[in-house]
């Protein structure tokens, strides 16, 4: 026992000055750095730099004021820029790595070399990556001069500097279609969970995908956030930036995915095959369902990157393309060459919790398993 108390006491008194040392610099910042977005610090430029400058409470007002102030129509589309950015990035991600997996695992000359090919630009900063696509996607050179190899005329498309979009949408109606969205996928969890037989969960998410809908039907469409159509949508000047993001976190699915099909013990597809499946069959009703879990921890990682993506946009397209930006590049520019602190507080709070949502559901379904594993 007297052993056992010196473990102990060893232990706690080397974990704990990295305890307090995350406390500080990492909770403690997040604390005031939420407390600062519910200021008005930064709105009065003379306080704004002052030795001791008069702050103010003012609520969720800068959180209101990005929603729905006429000055912030950059950052309303700076939000459905990332949601774009976020959805193209992590399905090129996952497809060309599972499509670069697939053809490693059969085992083809020189599979070594072809490995640290695909797996070099994941050693790269986003810095070098931006910089390197910046001279290749130039608008009257790098790729756009590829054509002109063949004898026919350059290309056109303006890779970071297009001012088209589609998929346009007013911000009006995003409350509505968020709700109806969100309605959708409770109303499916309820139909699955009464699948499972349990009955609690599915009353649960059936009760509130009825308010949900509800709510959609009967007050979304006559809610308004702001005072005139605002239309928001896909900017085509991102799909450079998308494509220079995929070149460089491909590699990291495809070693995923390559680990996982190495993974695969091979009764499993002499069984499959024994049992008549098609190779085609084989890897979509065996492979694929076994490599979910890997799905699921690429999606969680590469969401957590692009949600958070500043570097490689601020590399390409620099600070001042509002075609580009993105959330974290506004945030930066807010509180650093505005010195509107509480304003860019709120926008790092917001992506805080973006990120979130992305992370904390994935922790605690792991520490779920881990427990019912143990």
């Amino acid at each position: 026992m007297k052993g056992l108390s010196r473990d102990r006491l060893w232990s706690v008194a080397v974990l704990l000055p990295s305890v307090l040392l995350l406390g500080v610099f990492v909770y403690g910042f997040i604390a005031r750095t939420v407390y600062v977005s519910l200021t008005d610090w930064g709105n009065d430029p003379a306080q704004a730099m002052a030795v001791n400058p008069v702050i103010h409470f003012v609520g969720f007002a800068n959180y209101q004021e990005l929603f729905t102030g006429f000055l912030q129509g950059r950052f309303r589309q700076e939000l459905v820029s990332t949601v774009f950015f976020t959805l193209f990035f992590i399905l090129g991600c996952l497809g060309l790595g599972l499509a670069l997996a697939l053809i490693l695992d059969r085992n083809p000359k020189g599979e070594g070399l072809w490995r640290t090919i695909f797996l070099f630009p994941m050693s790269l900063s986003f810095i070098v990556t931006g910089t390197i696509w910046r001279w290749m996607l130039q608008p009257q050179g790098g790729v756009n001069q590829i054509p002109t190899l063949v004898g026919a005329p350059p290309g056109t498309f303006g890779w970071l500097s297009s001012t088209d979009a589609i998929w346009k949408f007013d911000w009006n109606r995003l409350p509505l279609i968020t709700a109806t969205l969100v309605g959708l996928i409770l109303a499916w969890m309820a139909y699955r969970a009464l699948r499972e037989a349990n009955r609690t969960r599915a009353l649960v998410a059936a009760g509130c995908a009825a308010l949900l809908l509800g709510w959609a039907l009967l007050i979304g469409p006559n809610l308004k956030l702001v005072a005139a159509p605002e239309p928001h949508g896909f900017n085509l000047a991102l799909v450079g930036i998308i494509i220079a993001a995929v070149w460089q976190m491909s590699g990291y699915t495809m070693a995923l995915y390559l680990a996982g099909l190495r993974g695969v013990p091979d009764d499993i597809r002499e069984a499959a095959r024994v049992d008549g499946a098609s190779e085609g069959q084989m890897y979509r009703r065996v492979i694929f369902p076994l490599l979910a879990p890997i799905t699921l921890s690429a999606m969680i990682i590469l969401g957590h990157i692009s949600l958070k993506i500043f570097d490689l946009v601020y590399a390409m397209a620099g600070p001042d393309n509002t075609f580009t930006s993105v959330p974290a590049l506004n945030m930066y520019l807010t509180s650093f060459r505005q010195n509107s602190f509480a304003l860019g507080a709120a926008i790092g709070t917001l992506l805080l919790i973006l990120v979130a949502f992305v992370i904390v559901p994935y922790l605690a379904s792991t520490f779920r398993t881990e427990e019912a594993s143990a």
